[in-house]
């Protein structure tokens, strides 16, 4: 006798078929978001700049004499110790004929000429070696002498003098404070000898140049370097500290 058959059991769902409806629809969800989220960063940024203040145009004037002047600015390009203190050597040499020109062109007795004269025209000469000159250094010293030659060749022989303790050295009146002062102003110093310049022999001393020989000596004119009294000699410009150059005035 055969059984009757009963109805047929429904199939079950397939897991993977499962599993992949689920991942297709949080897909969906996902991207169905993804514009709002993505335009949060796609907005372009406005920045808003303060109001800067309009500044009236400036007028700058300068004047003729500087574009005109003689002292060129010697720009170094050395590339060793070496190189860099040869290239200030030669500026300075460059300088010191600079100066000499001029002094050649102020001949005739005008306020510039170099005296080259080996007599002494100090006028305090018979002074007391005690008390103070009208340049304020104290007599038949060595710097009141060497002021007085700045005075004299700047064309500067009587009162007010151009010259004086108060302009040159007012940190004090002994020859060994006369180059601080020259490096303190700025004024011109050099290993150069010139005309006219102020020697810094080393020491307490200073004297006037008189006269660059090409043999590589100058010719100093002085006081008290023998004591109170005028002298006049040839030394190695070599042996000389530093050539103070008369400062502008």
């Amino acid at each position: 006798m055969t059984a009757p058959r009963g109805k047929a059991r429904p199939k079950g769902k397939n897991p993977l078929t499962v599993v992949f409806t689920m991942l297709v629809t949080c897909g969906l969800i996902a991207a169905a978001g993804l514009p709002a989220y993505a335009s949060a960063f796609a907005q372009p940024e406005t920045v808003v700049a303060a109001p800067t203040e309009q500044l009236e145009p400036q007028t700058v004037i300068v004047d003729g004499s500087a574009a005109s002047s003689d002292v060129e600015r010697v720009a170094f390009s050395a590339t060793t110790t070496a190189e860099l203190a040869q290239q200030k050597k030669d500026a300075a040499r460059a300088l010191a004929a600079s100066l000499r020109t001029t002094q050649r062109s102020t001949a005739s007795g005008s306020a510039g000429t170099i005296v080259q004269s080996g007599d002494n025209d100090y006028p305090w000469a018979n002074a007391p070696t005690s008390g103070f000159s009208p340049l304020r250094y104290v007599y038949r010293q060595c710097v009141d002498f060497v002021a007085w030659r700045l005075n004299r060749d700047a064309g500067s022989t009587r009162a007010p003098f151009k010259y004086d303790w108060g302009f040159l050295t007012p940190g004090g009146g002994d020859g060994r404070q006369w180059l601080p002062a020259w490096q303190k102003h700025g004024w011109p110093v050099s290993d150069v000898p010139i005309a006219g310049a102020v020697a810094y022999t080393g020491g307490n001393h200073v004297a006037y140049v008189k006269e660059v020989r090409g043999d590589g000596t100058v010719v100093l004119e002085e006081y008290n370097y023998k004591p109170h009294e005028y002298s006049s000699r040839i030394v190695s410009a070599g042996s000389v500290v530093a050539f103070l150059y008369p400062p502008p005035r």
